[in-house]
């Protein structure tokens, strides 16, 4: 495949179709120039950047973080928000903690998220990704309270006009699908992670990629293997290790007309072993990205 065949000069995004680049979180920097140097070492210049959390990174540039990015020459594709209290020791407690997920939690994070919103447009961005939460399936009572929730959120972002990307693989691509469906908010969209599908044990990714193509606003490229253990996480392994299978991955991203860059993603590891994985992640999809 290649990106002259299916896919426009640009993006919404942009950047043009499919160009490689990196979230920041996986770097572990704590300053933009951290990041750029690093970027600079892997030859890329296209990045996801943290807004600032506990778990995607404190900047050290504080609230001057969006002025020092947009001076670096990075190009930025979104920003990411985590939400403090976030526990992703286990499946079970990031269930309990996760996003959305506890209405005790909810109302200070819609305030966080109103934060984000501010920091997403400083940065001269128009995409936020976060994870929602586990959304409760159709017979849980739980359900309409979580999609109010993810309704008003929806509107938040709108009202910002920001476009809100829910990451994949805290559900089904099924539920989601009918969640998105009954949501009906045309700013809410998906940030895929074929990982995650495996990690969370949610069902074969590149079917997942059928049935949320229309919504796909981002990716993830990132692999893992499925866990064997219910209750306990799959592994994170390097690109072309796992079982994604990520040049089936692209070509179903080709084949559902997504034009958005290819962001690698990894979450396992120091900063030198995620430097050398991100690197060798970069270098097989230039080469599958290709085929």
């Amino acid at each position: 495949m290649t990106q002259a065949s299916t896919f426009s000069s640009t993006t919404t995004t942009g950047v043009p179709p499919w160009s490689l680049g990196v979230c920041s979180w996986s770097l572990q920097v704590k300053s933009i120039p951290e990041l750029k140097g690093l970027m600079d070492k892997l030859g890329i210049d296209v990045v996801q950047i943290a807004c600032g959390d506990p778990h995607h990174a404190s900047w050290d540039e504080g609230d001057a973080m969006p002025d020092a990015a947009l001076a670096s020459g990075i190009v930025m594709t979104g920003a990411m928000l985590g939400f403090p209290g976030e526990d992703y020791t286990t499946p079970e407690t990031i269930k309990r903690t996760g996003g959305f997920g506890d209405p005790a939690t909810r109302a200070e994070r819609l305030e966080r998220l109103k934060w984000a919103l501010e920091r997403t447009k400083a940065l001269g961005l128009t995409d936020l990704t976060l994870h929602a939460g586990f959304i409760p399936e159709p017979v849980d009572p739980a359900r309409s309270a979580m999609l109010d929730t993810l309704a008003r959120a929806g509107r938040l972002a709108a009202d910002a006009g920001i476009t809100m990307a829910v990451e994949t693989g805290q559900e089904t691509a099924e539920l989601l699908r009918r969640t998105l469906d009954e949501l009906k908010a045309p700013n809410l969209k998906v940030n895929f992670d074929p990982a995650n599908m495996l990690l969370y044990d949610m069902g074969d990714p590149i079917r997942a990629v059928e049935i949320l193509g229309p919504d796909i606003r981002s990716v993830h490229v990132k692999d893992a293997r499925r866990t064997q253990t219910t209750g306990q996480w799959g592994q994170e392994v390097p690109l072309g290790e796992g079982e994604v299978n990520i040049p089936a991955f692209l070509r179903a991203l080709e084949r559902v007309g997504y034009r958005g860059p290819l962001v690698v993603e990894r979450e396992v590891g120091d900063q030198a072993a995620r430097l050398r994985d991100v690197a060798l992640g970069l270098e097989r999809l230039r080469r599958w990205r290709e085929e």
